[in-house]
């Protein structure tokens, strides 16, 4: 079981749009550092970045072929993590009635955003 240390780092890991993408095309299959540069249009630097972050983190790993590093996969957490953040949720949560503690009070009215 991961501490709560551990869970935390990992949210910050993989807590940015180009390295959710970057897993989300690995859930895909196998990728190299060129297909990622193509589809994310950034450059290489950037996308080797990312993926060392990620690898430092222990989501990820490579292979080598030729010269080509090759990307997948490694922490089982990711696909269940992607598919929860990318859900719709049709409805919010509804508002207590009134306060558990002392049964008293009523919510006010509509909810912030």
């Amino acid at each position: 079981m991961r501490s709560l240390g551990k869970r935390v780092e990992l949210l910050r890991a993989i807590a940015h749009p180009v390295r959710i993408r970057i897993l989300e095309e690995l859930l895909k299959g196998v990728k190299c550092v060129s297909d990622f540069e193509k589809f994310l249009e950034i450059s290489q630097p950037n996308v080797s970045q990312h993926l060392s972050l990620l690898r430092k983190h222990g989501v990820i790993d490579y292979y080598i072929d030729g010269r080509l590093k090759c990307y997948f996969l490694v922490d089982p957490i990711i696909p269940d993590m992607l598919e929860i953040i990318n859900k719709d949720y049709i409805e919010e949560l509804p508002a207590p009635a009134c306060c558990p503690v002392t049964k008293k009070g009523k919510y006010p009215g509509e909810r912030r955003r």
